[in-house]
């Protein structure tokens, strides 16, 4: 594996692990589960905008991923689509990138 692979794949675990521990110390302290973090997403015009720059960013990627896979038949990529929505693009964007910096065959 090549470095920048394992920086791809290094910033992927990151980015699961970081965000989520978040998360998760979020919906322990409130109690409120999922859906008070859900909440929490809508509460002011910071939060909203935010929201949104996450989202446009993760439809963003989850196209690019579409495109490019059509293209290359690199079929393991397409797991960093359900990583952008399940855990956020922090760990979307460099797993795709470590998929897409594989050898071509």
């Amino acid at each position: 594996m090549t470095v920048l692979r394992f920086i791809w794949l290094a910033l992927a675990i990151w980015g699961a692990i970081h965000p989520m521990s978040y998360f998760m110390g979020y919906m322990d302290e409130t109690g409120t589960g999922l859906s008070g973090l859900i909440d929490a997403w809508y509460v002011n015009d910071s939060t909203i905008g935010l929201t949104w720059d996450l989202t446009i960013a993760a439809i963003t990627l989850t196209v690019w991923i579409l495109a490019e896979t059509l293209v290359r038949k690199n079929w393991m990529a397409l797991l960093a689509i359900p990583a952008t929505f399940c855990i956020g693009v922090s760990c979307g964007l460099p797993l795709y990138l470590f998929f897409r910096s594989s050898p071509v065959r």
